[in-house]
């Protein structure tokens, strides 16, 4: 994945990445377009129709509580200030913030009994299954290195999380073992304005561009030898540049495409009042962007927004968590209502998954802030679509949200369902850097109630 934060990185011959960037002409031949998008094709031979998924992370750690988890008859530090409100879906209950999603609780199945290993803000066990430690490629690396090869254009795994969540996001979407080639594509930044060539460059001078770029492979075959990054820019250049010639991914990205009545279900991006750390826009656009790349064949959409860190009035940040939320929750509510009416509308139920979920839970005590801390032991992951058996509540924490009653599922058994819903076998490996065999999850039992 290309995208520039600022800083350089050298590559082993001392050549910053930013320089090189610059030698290739980023958006004129395509260069820096191949170190970023690292294509791999994909596409049905078969026939078949190809399934995908959307992966929504909500970072900081979203409040089971406060959402799909809630104790109306707990002491008032446990139950908040929210309530919960019927759904369409008899005994099934969500916070009464969030009533669109009310309205297609059949549709949606709420995983209450989640546990997590990692006590910080790291994303990896939400986009690997492993905490940070295990260093393990990202769920979509691994999606993008094993599913067969397919005749398309398209990336095999795009994160539109790169916005708001540069560190957490970027460093938990790594391609690891799974290979360089297999990197996200952001579309952000210098990765957006890639897909078009330049407005000095037509597409006529495109070839003598190549040709120039062409005279720069002597050099640069020693450091291929030496460097994977670089050895995986030049296997996916000609793709690269073909991408840049046609409208497959631009074109995805280009929500004017779809109908007024469609832009409106999903509604504006929102800037928050208070102070969110990273996540101060909700960018509802994002999930239609994401319906959008799916439909065109992109199998792994990942998804960061808002910023679910709500430990109160604490440093420079202002708000409670349950006045943050309030703005908050009706924006996310009102995304995954329309993503998921939108999927099932367009016949893609079946063949699209959605799994919406953070790092943990929050604690059962609001503490003297008026924000509630990491929790580990409790939280919840959202499943729709998919095929998967919708309208329930899977699994029940006790009398103060604090620990499961019931089974506890962890982010292996997460990423085991959606791998088996791609068609991949969790019980799968890959070998790592030093030659050992490594499973893609340490536990790949799919969520049995889902299936």
């Amino acid at each position: 994945m290309l995208t520039i934060f600022g800083a350089r990185h050298s590559y082993c011959d001392h050549l910053s990445r930013r320089d090189f960037l610059r030698i290739g002409g980023l958006g004129a031949t395509g260069l820096g377009m191949a170190d970023m998008l690292r294509l791999r094709a994909l596409g049905a031979a078969d026939g078949a129709k190809p399934r995908a998924v959307i992966m929504i992370c909500l970072p900081g750690g979203p409040s089971h509580h406060d959402m799909y988890d809630m104790k109306p008859d707990a002491a008032a530090e446990v139950r908040g200030e929210f309530r919960p409100a019927p759904t369409n879906v008899p005994g099934m209950q969500f916070c009464d913030l969030m009533p669109a999603q009310a309205k297609i609780a059949d549709k949606l199945a709420i995983v209450r009994s989640m546990r997590f290993i990692q006590p910080d803000h790291q994303l990896h066990e939400v986009f690997s299954g492993f905490p940070l430690a295990q260093r393990r490629p990202a769920f979509g690396s691994v999606v993008s290195r094993l599913l067969p090869d397919r005749p398309t254009k398209l990336p095999r795994y795009m994160s539109l999380g790169m916005n708001d969540h540069p560190r957490t996001v970027a460093r938990a979407e790594m391609a690891m073992y799974a290979g360089e080639a297999h990197a996200p594509f952001a579309p952000v930044g210098a990765g957006r304005s890639a897909l078009a060539l330049s407005d000095d460059v037509p597409l006529s001078r495109l070839d003598g561009r190549t040709s120039l770029r062409d005279q720069f492979d002597a050099l640069r075959r020693e450091a291929e030898r030496q460097n994977d990054q670089v050895a995986a820019f030049d296997a996916h250049r000609a793709q690269a540049i073909e991408l840049m010639t046609t409208s497959l991914v631009r074109d995805a990205l280009d929500t004017s495409r779809e109908p007024a009545h469609i832009r409106a279900l999903y509604g504006a991006d929102v800037t928050m009042k208070h102070n969110y750390q990273f996540g101060g826009t909700w960018h509802g656009t994002n999930f239609l962007i994401a319906r959008r790349l799916v439909e065109a064949g992109v199998p792994v959409v990942t998804i960061s927004e808002g910023g679910w860190d709500h430990h109160g009035n604490v440093a420079d940040v202002r708000g409670t968590i349950f006045e943050r939320s309030r703005e908050q929750l009706p924006a996310y509510d009102r995304s995954i209502a329309a993503l998921v009416t939108d999927l099932h509308q367009r016949g893609l139920d079946r063949d699209v998954a959605v799994v919406v979920w953070g790092e943990f839970g929050r604690t059962p005590v609001v503490n003297k802030n008026g924000g509630r801390d990491h929790w580990l032991s409790a939280g919840f992951a959202m499943f729709a679509c998919g095929g998967f058996k919708t309208g329930q509540m899977i699994g029940a924490t006790d009398s103060l949200g604090a620990a499961p009653t019931t089974r506890a599922y962890t982010p292996p058994n997460v990423l085991a369902t959606l791998y088996r819903h791609l068609g991949i076998d969790p019980h799968a490996k890959l070998t790592d850097h030093t030659g050992r065999p490594m499973g893609l999850v340490d536990d790949a039992e799919a969520i049995g109630e889902l299936v």
